[in-house]
């Protein structure tokens, strides 16, 4: 996946009301950039930080930049949760991410209503069945263990619970964790940030979901699926 545009340096000077930054360009002022990240961005947030910024001018677009990547402790870390679903697609697209129980060619169709208040990233349908995914992005990790949440997240427990209905009731089900950094070596649920979901993820593996992770080897120029880590219990 290649950046439409050509990202700019600088430092994080401020990260606040959890959608909103403060850099300072290496090459100009300082601005504020939209932050496309919802989460507590452990170890992502650090006043200090080098980063790279996109310029988002356009129609609707209330900044004119947008935070793409924060380097921390010397690796850089992609920490707009919006380019998770497209390299999962890319993912799919080149057969590093597959299903071969599908069959060929299979059909993905993206943002899927699944019941009559839920909504799920992919549905893909081929030849021989279907498989429901959600999508998390994960930019946190220790001692190379990438982890997720980084804040508790209800929401994703309610993933869980639907992706363990569809598994429970015969269906396919998988969840796919993008993880956009490249020191890490493994995922495993941050029991200790938010134990719900990590019990939520307990119970959909034993119901049968599918849980993968996908490394993402991160660049100023682009972001390209890299390789498949092993999702710990």
């Amino acid at each position: 996946m290649e950046y439409p545009v050509e990202l700019r340096w600088g430092r994080l000077l401020r990260r606040w009301q959890r959608f909103l930054s403060e850099v300072e360009l290496d090459e100009g002022p300082r601005v504020v950039a939209h932050v496309p990240n919802s989460g507590a961005m452990l170890g992502c947030a650090d006043p200090g930080s080098p980063v790279l910024v996109a310029p988002a001018a356009g129609p609707g677009r209330k900044l004119a930049w947008r935070l793409e990547q924060v380097v921390s402790g010397g690796i850089p870390v992609g920490v707009n949760t919006q380019m998770a679903n497209g390299l999962v697609a890319e993912a799919l697209s080149t057969g590093l991410l597959a299903y071969p129980f599908l069959g060929f060619p299979f059909q993905v169709e993206r943002e899927v209503r699944c019941g009559e208040r839920s909504r799920l990233d992919f549905k893909l349908s081929g030849p021989g069945g279907q498989v429901w995914l959600e999508v998390k992005n994960v930019t946190w990790a220790l001692g190379g263990v990438a982890l997720f949440p980084d804040a508790v997240t209800s929401r994703g427990a309610r993933h869980m619970e639907l992706l363990s209905r569809i598994a429970a009731g015969g269906g396919a089900a998988g969840l796919v964790y993008v993880v956009q950094r490249g020191d890490a070596r493994a995922v495993k649920a941050a029991a200790d940030v938010d134990p719900v979901y990590a019990e939520a993820l307990r119970e959909a593996r034993n119901a049968g979901v599918l849980v993968q992770a996908v490394q993402v080897a991160v660049s100023p120029k682009r972001l390209a699926p890299w390789r498949l880590l092993p999702v710990l219990e």
